[in-house]
């Protein structure tokens, strides 16, 4: 018997030791940041070494190669300090400022097609030159434009160019504790500025800056929102049936996206390896027709590669999306030259090529639950799947199905209760029944946008998915309405989630694992301990910067006294920051005085002379500020969103004339005082 070495993973796979260096340097730039001139002299340093290297004697390199490893590991390490250093827009000199101001005017063309808000039309625009009279700088850089609504229609498309002169305004977070932070969002985007626009503050010029690519793709999108649109009756149906084809969510009801997070199947809305892999099979199957249609071997991978990556971009070319077109190329290539690539090779060097691309999106929820997806099924689907032997074919589809679902949540899990606090608890469930029928649904919409051309097939495939999807959001609006259909409030911070996935690699190894798994459950409770013995202790208060609404928390120990609104939406502002403050209880708390020294005045000057440590001005309170400094001393003073832009302009200038220090929640977020 020919005996055949156990060759590592990491040795058949490279990209899997290239991987983590490059992640480093990545990881070091955007935390500690470096000056360019290190990660310029790193990288020299290590490519000169390797050099070096590569002359002295076979016998040397051969005794000496961890440390050409070494070197190599540098060299990736400075590779990702220099590319995110590139790609990160605070540090970029050649970038639009505050200092842009009018009387300058800035030529910006339109980057995308405008989505409708409440009360104003939104879309991104790209900055091209600053114009000062008859001079022109040119300059680069990306903002959002939010331009007030008159009518129904959007006021101009994609590739319109306008000239700006209202001044620009910084994308700010809400500050709010747990909360989503938009601004980084923003600038992991490329964005740092915004404008919001009345009809006076621009003009469009006749002049279009368009890229024929991109028209077409966005013309295209157009096209086939207008197919479903017509031929799928329903407004929830068809907005769900454009989220589940090209990823367009625009139409998407918002409590049905709710319900289908909450129950753990948001992912077949957003496009990923179940959509590639659909494309991929009708386009190989396209190939292989029969008699003269049949596409020669040679062509036939550049036809599967070029409609991949054609979707993927009509997809909006998401994290997710993009790594599945990687991998789906990776694969095609490889049966091409008859050779199978290693799924973990695969995954570590479509991650490597799209952080090259985009270092942001190792930041991103998509991205990461993407991998972590893809990985747990390459590690325990198989090992699940084994633990039962089912002799019945249709018996053993709903164990495969159900293998593929809990393998995908192993590694998944850690990540979506640190992104997101909650789990379904009928995941399995509503998975069993909402992958295969998306599956049918996405391959009737296929249809359907092949045959739009004739109204009697279109209208009755149309049906077909309309009943399709109608019957599946009735499954999941169902499951979401069970008793304890998700678990809400999770909290973990970075380092649970770390200990989390060395207790699960570790059980994984067993014996020898077992060593890994004990410390890291360990400290993962001493953490967990420590956060509700702090939390027991708390005495904090949060004033919400809620746009034009009064949200007022206070956290003593695990209780929770709210003052405020009743329709602050409280899932987006207050639910986060309860969540990561440990809160068991919440009560109603109604009076001025909400703790000792903390005054809310919201309708009336108070008649009394005292001393505050926190005064807190909603709702248009009406209280001159000279009254206000002779009958109180006090230490903060915090104007709150429920009050108008009128108010708190009159207010912030009283402020500014007496010297008074004041905490404005819209101008610099969220108002967070512990109060010991």
């Amino acid at each position: 018997m020919q005996y055949h070495p156990v060759v590592p993973i990491w040795k058949r796979s490279p990209f899997l030791r290239l991987l983590p260096p490059f992640i480093a340097g990545l990881l070091v730039q955007f935390y500690y940041p470096l000056p360019q001139f290190t990660g310029w002299l790193l990288l020299f340093s290590s490519a000169m070494a390797m050099v070096f290297f590569s002359l002295i004697s076979l016998a040397h390199q051969f005794r000496l190669a961890w440390l050409n490893g070494a070197f190599l590991h540098f060299l990736l390490f400075a590779t990702g300090v220099l590319l995110l250093n590139d790609n990160d827009i605070r540090r970029q000199t050649t970038g639009i400022n505050l200092r842009d101001q009018p009387p300058h005017s800035l030529l910006v063309s339109v980057q995308a097609p405008l989505s409708e808000k409440d009360r104003t039309w939104k879309t991104v625009g790209q900055v091209q030159a600053i114009v000062q009279g008859e001079t022109v700088r040119y300059t680069r850089g990306k903002i959002l434009l939010y331009f007030q609504k008159h009518s129904q229609k959007p006021p101009f498309q994609y590739g319109n160019q306008l000239i700006i002169k209202k001044a620009l305004q910084p994308v700010q977070a809400t500050g709010n504790p747990g909360s989503f932070n938009y601004q980084r969002y923003c600038i992991f985007q490329g964005i740092m500025y915004q404008a919001f626009l009345k009809p006076g503050d621009f003009n469009v010029i006749k002049i279009k800056n368009e890229n024929l690519f991109r028209k077409f793709l966005l013309s295209t999108q157009q096209q086939i929102v207008a197919i479903l649109q017509r031929y799928i009756p329903g407004q929830r149906e068809a907005g769900m049936a454009e989220a589940m084809l090209i990823g367009y969510k625009e139409d998407l009801d918002k409590n049905l996206l709710q319900s289908y997070s909450n129950t753990g199947v948001v992912h077949i809305i957003a496009i990923s390896g179940l959509h590639l892999g659909l494309i991929y099979w009708l386009l190989m199957g396209l190939c292989k027709l029969p008699g003269k249609l049949q596409v020669s071997s040679r062509l036939r991978p550049w036809i599967v590669i070029a409609g991949l990556w054609l979707f993927s971009c009509l997809a909006g070319g998401s994290p997710s999306v993009l790594r599945s077109a990687v991998m789906f190329t990776c694969l095609v290539i490889g049966q091409h030259i008859n050779r199978r690539s290693s799924i973990y090779n695969s995954l570590a060097g479509s991650a490597f090529v799209l952080l090259c691309y985009n270092p942001f999106w190792l930041w991103d929820a998509g991205f990461q639950l993407s991998y972590a997806a893809v990985l747990s099924l390459a590690v325990f689907m198989k090992p699940i799947y084994n633990l039962f032997y089912v002799k019945n074919k249709i018996a053993d589809y709903l164990w495969k199905a159900t293998a593929v679902t809990m393998a995908a949540q192993v590694l998944t899990l850690p990540l979506s209760v640190y992104h997101f606090h909650q789990f379904p608890n009928y995941f399995l469930v509503a998975n069993l029944l909402a992958v295969p029928l998306s599956g049918v649904i996405l391959f009737g919409e296929i249809v359907l946008c092949a045959v739009s051309f004739v109204p009697v097939l279109a209208t009755a495939t149309g049906q077909v998915v309309y009943y399709l999807i109608y019957w599946l959001n009735c499954f999941i609006e169902w499951v979401n309405q069970l008793p304890f259909a998700s678990w809400q409030g999770l909290q973990i911070d970075l380092l649970q989630a770390v200990c989390l996935y060395i207790v699960i690699a570790g059980l994984w190894r067993l014996k020898k694992g077992i060593w890994w798994a004990l410390p890291a459950l360990l400290v993962f409770s001493l953490v967990r301990s420590w956060s509700f013995l702090t939390a027991g202790q708390q005495q904090k208060l949060v004033v919400y910067n809620v746009p034009r609404m009064q949200a007022i928390d206070l956290y003593l120990g695990r209780t929770c006294y709210y003052t405020g609104d009743s329709l602050v939406p409280q899932r987006f502002h207050v639910l986060p920051s309860r969540w990561l403050h440990r809160v068991a209880a919440v009560k109603e708390k109604k009076g001025s005085w909400l703790y000792n020294k903390v005054l809310v005045i919201d309708k009336k000057m108070p008649q009394v002379n005292a001393e505050a440590d926190i005064i807190i001005l909603s709702h248009n309170a009406n209280v001159q500020m000279n009254d206000l400094a002779r009958r109180f001393r006090w230490k903060h003073l915090v104007i709150d969103n429920s009050n108008s832009f009128s108010s708190i302009n009159r207010w912030k200038q009283d402020c500014i004339r007496l010297g008074l220090p004041c905490h404005v929640v819209g101008d610099k977020g969220a108002f967070v005082l512990s109060l010991y």
